[in-house]
């Protein structure tokens, strides 16, 4: 038989291109056209039906970047459409689509004079069915359509203005294609849909299988059979050509895959929030008009804070989405209130992401999530686990981790071992998109890339639109219902994300185990891009720690005189969160996102400033004391922890030595030499006597390395960067400041382009050296760094991540180790040896490398380098010029519980007040190893005392934590603060006995 396989596969497609496709729709007709551009920022619907629509011409271009064009849409059905059986009436709006993913350009939202929303308008679901506009055969509807510049511009990474409403431009970016009703053909709308299913598994098939020319000659039957002049009046006829092949069943063996909608809204990103905004709301109207027809249809939504954007702004659609989640169609997922990032937030932080997003849920919709979800976060931290669990969740699901650079996850169903030893059952989608169309290339994907065959013989397929929004399609759907039982498909089913968990969990036992961080080889420059919203971000954490701790203080030592300020506190909580999202606090998003951040970090800040104010106010009384108020879990300048004190102040000067040029700063318990160009040549501690500082070298050391990614540029840092790099030794002056009894040498640089100016301080007292460097950042595509060379053979390094710390190799045996050649760390990196290490500690950074090296004499140095600065173009071509402030200690002779304190003392800036009397700590607790992340009024606003603690050096210890006010008994709860058995914990009246595993989490509730 001759092999004519290409020119069938060639005649198919132009005959789906020019024949199938356009006759879906059998007659259109445009209609007539209204319009109404809103001034600035969208207006409510309310405000934008009463104004004056001026006619509109079909074709016109339309829409100023970011702006928002109402048009009004009439006519009438021609008579006799729709009225021949198979047929249905249709609005047909195209905005001026691009041939884009959806999400990225133009989109709308159609509403009903009475204000009510219809559905979305986007590039794939342009259709708004006559039956859903409620008028007849009238036509009259609005449509709110956002000029919404397409900033990915096909990814090319080139900087763009777009990104900022200021710099974006003042032309029309779009220009109006078909508006008009039109007759839906469903026999040819069926036809297409079997065609594009069967025609995409022939192609997914060995040609050696006999399945595959099966199909072929179907398809080619089906030609046959249709008249190209026709194709509506012989769709059935073709359909019929097909059934044979369409209706042969799966193999027995066939991979399973459980489809459940899905839609990952990016909360902002080359977007601002307000546009996330209403594209929750286009994508939500999307998902219950497509439940009304489907009713087998399930989408999975996460994100508590989009459901709270669509309650506030959109209350007559949250009441469908309320509808549909009690007849089990629209599912929340995840319990978060955003799809955080999981490598930077703190410990407490990445915890209130599950207790509002959870407690929302519940409140709302009575339902609780099981299950993280997390498709597109940058990484997992080696914690996530334990705050699952402690949340009350046992599942979690990611799909990143397919977009590793070098190594390949072996699992895709596994139990994640975090760093106290909770476990997750974890699955990783083999399909590699949360945002699967389910065509049979996906399909088959998932089916092939499947790595736990023979143990499991299921996975999930999140299908949808995403990042940008939009959602599932009828044409998804169709596509499930085609493959649900298809010979040569895996077999596809509509449903839940529990559907799929509950299923593998039962199926597959003796799971295999990952232990650690999921760490995502990519994406590892968003440790230290926008370093303003880094900086922000870290900053309210621990105004907000202070904030809790005071306020508690203070509501119960006035015997609730001072009112807790529960909803402010929330109110700030949730803003907080809000930009831990996944493309806001890594950097990665437009100019509009991080201006926007760092508003709201100000705002925050602002508000927290006055809440601590008032507490302290009513703490310490009046006066003209000085007093210390210590929000740490250590002791500080002779305060206890969590108590507010008389300061006390240290015994002795620093003593400062001129020494050719430069100086040797001396407090009696470290030792610093730092030479005439401001690099640090000796650090050491008197009570080990040791050198930290590797021979011949220098500490301070910073430098600038070309940082040309190759695509991504705000996300990644790539490997061969470290071969540019210009090593910044000389200083334009050193001098030497005086205050009080600490000593300062200033350091004033040039940078490139940028004047850098350091602050190397050691205080009276203190155990640690202190830089802060403030740099005018004028770069382009750089990235700087500040490093130290230590005489120190560190086998790993610790970095603390939340409620601990974790290890990684300083060598590169494997590709697993060569690859983290960027790492995570949160206040505070260690390296030691047995006996002897250094910390270094910082208040806004979060990128750091550590590498080692094998001296002459035969000993060892462990480099360990903070990045402070980066300078990339896309999307952001500005992004974080201008001034900035960074600062880092170094402790010479450090354990990991002096890295530990560090951190804290660091990140929790000395606060003094005036008053007449100091306030013993609410709780003391006899342990050290022990620390106090959060202490705080309980939620459901009873005015019990909820304290959140860990283990913090990673061993087995045991402590007590006594309250130091009346209670009437302790009980140990989970994140939500309902009662639980907690390993290790044996409560009292007033007291609580532990002995915890390591990093073990745990929360009392103290009841008043």
């Amino acid at each position: 038989m001759h092999d004519d396989r290409r020119l069938t596969e060639v005649r198919l497609e132009r005959f789906v291109r020019e024949r199938l496709n356009p006759a879906v729709y059998t007659r259109s007709m445009p209609l007539n056209l209204g319009c109404w551009e809103a001034p600035g920022e969208p207006v409510p619907v309310a405000e934008a039906l009463r104004q004056d629509f001026a006619p509109q011409e079909h074709g016109a271009p339309w829409g100023l970047p970011w702006g928002t064009t109402w048009f009004r849409l009439r006519g009438e059905v021609p008579e006799g459409w729709g009225v021949r059986p198979g047929t249905t009436v249709e609005v047909v709006v195209d905005l001026g689509f691009n041939g884009t993913a959806p999400g990225f350009q133009c989109e709308g939202i159609a509403w009903r004079p009475d204000g009510t929303i219809i559905k979305a308008i986007s590039p794939r679901n342009q259709q708004v069915p006559l039956k859903l506009l409620g008028g007849g055969l009238s036509i009259d509807f609005y449509v709110e359509a956002a000029a919404n510049p397409d900033v990915a511009n096909n990814w090319t990474f080139a900087p763009t203005p777009l990104g900022d409403k200021a710099t974006a431009g003042t032309d029309p970016v779009y220009r109006l294609g078909r508006i008009a009703v039109a007759e839906l053909d469903e026999a040819v709308w069926e036809l297409q849909q079997d065609v594009w299913t069967l025609s995409g598994l022939m192609h997914e098939l060995p040609v050696e299988l006999p399945r595959r020319h099966e199909i072929l000659r179907a398809l080619e039957r089906m030609m046959d059979v249709m008249d190209p002049d026709d194709i509506a009046g012989t769709a059935a006829a073709g359909r019929e050509a097909l059934a044979d092949v369409m209706h042969r069943p799966a193999y027995a063996s066939s991979h399973r895959l459980v489809a459940t909608g899905h839609a990952h809204i990016d909360s902002a990103w080359l977007w601002p929030v307000r546009e996330t905004i209403r594209k929750c709301a286009r994508t939500f109207s999307n998902v219950v008009a497509l439940m009304d027809d489907h009713p087998d249809f399930v989408f999975s939504c996460s994100s508590a804070q989009q459901y709270a954007w669509i309650k506030e702004f959109y209350p007559e659609l949250f009441v469908r989405i309320r509808e549909k989640v009690k007849s089990g169609q629209f599912v929340p997922v995840g319990g978060m209130w955003v799809e955080s990032d999981t490598n930077m937030p703190g410990g407490e932080a990445m915890a209130r992401q599950f207790v509002e997003g959870k407690s929302f849920f519940l409140e709302e919709f009575g339902v609780e999530c099981e299950e993280a979800w997390l498709p597109d976060s940058f990484g997992y931290s080696a914690a996530l686990p334990q705050i699952v669990r402690a949340a009350g969740s046992h599942w979690f699901l990611t799909q990143k981790i397919s977009w590793n650079q070098v190594n390949r996850m072996p699992h895709h169903t596994f139990s994640w071992e975090g760093i106290d030893g909770s476990r997750l059952f974890t699955h990783f989608p083999p399909v590699d998109t949360y945002n699967a169309e389910l065509s049979a290339r996906e399909l088959a994907h998932a089916e092939r890339n499947y790595r736990d065959h023979g143990r499991g013989s299921i996975s999930l397929v999140p299908f949808g639109y995403g990042d940008g929004g939009g959602g599932p399609t009828r044409e998804m759907i169709a596509a499930a219902h085609r493959t649900e039982d298809l010979e040569g498909s895996p077999r596809v089913r509509l449903g839940s994300a529990r559907d799929f968990f509950v299923e593998a969990e039962a199926e597959y036992s003796g799971l295999p185990v990952w232990v650690g961080e999921m760490y995502l080889e990519l994406h590892r420059g968003t440790y230290t891009s926008q370093a303003r919203t880094k900086a922000g971000n870290r900053r309210c954490e621990h105004l907000l720690r202070e904030a809790e701790l005071w306020c508690s203080t203070a509501a119960v030592r006035s015997g609730g005189t001072h009112q807790y300020p529960a909803a402010d506190l929330k109110r700030l909580w949730r803003l907080v969160l809000l930009q831990q999202f996944h493309d806001i606090l890594p950097g990665s998003s437009i100019a509009w996102v991080h201006q926007d951040a760092e508003r709201n970090y100000a705002a925050v800040a602002r508000d927290l400033e006055q809440i601590i104010a008032g507490a302290t106010a009513a703490l310490v009384g009046e006066g003209n004391g000085e007093f210390l108020l210590n929000a740490a879990p250590h002791e500080r300048s002779g305060v206890p922890a969590l108590a507010v004190a008389p300061l006390v102040a240290a015994d002795n000067p620093v003593d400062v030595t001129e020494a050719d040029g430069g100086y040797i700063l001396d407090n009696g318990i470290i030792r610093a030499v730092i030479d005439s160009n401001g690099l640090i040549t000796s650090l050491l501690d008197h009570a080990s006597g040791r050198e930290a500082i590797a021979p011949g070298q220098f500490g301070n050391h910073l430098e600038l390395h070309r940082d040309t990614p190759n695509e991504w540029d705000a996300w990644d840092v790539d490997e061969f960067y470290r071969r540019n790099v210009t090593s910044v030794t000389e200083a334009r002056s050193v001098t030497l400041e005086r205050g009080g009894w600490d000593a300062v040498v200033v350091v004033e640089r040039l940078v490139g382009s940028s004047a850098v100016t350091q602050r190397i301080q050691m205080a009276a007292g203190g155990e640690s050296l202190a830089i802060s460097t403030a740099v005018d950042w004028q770069e382009s595509e750089k990235l700087l760094k500040i490093g130290f060379p230590f005489d120190v053979r560190a086998e790993r390094s610790a970095s603390e991540t939340q409620f601990g710390h974790v290890f990684r190799p300083t060598h590169v045996n494997t590709s697993w180790e060569a690859a983290k050649f960027e790492i995570c760390a949160h206040r505070w990196i260690h390296v030691g040896e047995p006996g002897y290490g250094v910390a270094v500690s910082n208040a806004a950074s979060y990128g750091h490398d550590v590498t080692r090296s094998v001296r002459s004499d035969g000993g060892t140095t462990t480099t360990v380098r903070v990045s402070l600065l980066r300078a990339p173009k896309f999307p952001d071509p500005g992004a974080d010029r201008g001034r900035h402030v960074l600062d880092i200690t170094v402790r010479p002779g450090a354990t990991i519980a002096d890295a530990v304190e560090e951190g804290y003392r660091t990140n929790l800036r000395p606060r003094v007040v005036k008053g007449g009397h100091g306030v013993d700590p609410l709780f003391t607790v006899y342990n050290q190893a022990i620390a106090v992340e959060s202490v705080k009024l309980a939620e459901d606003g009873s005015g019990d005392v909820v304290v959140r603690l860990y283990e913090s050096l990673g061993e087995r210890s045991s402590g007590k934590v006594t309250a130091n006010f009346a209670t009437s008994g302790v009980q140990a709860v989970d994140l939500l603060e309902r009662p639980t058995d907690t390993a290790g914990v044996s409560t009292g009246k007033d007291a609580a006995e532990l002995t915890l595993r390591p990093f073990q989490l745990v929360t009392l509730r103290f009841r008043r």
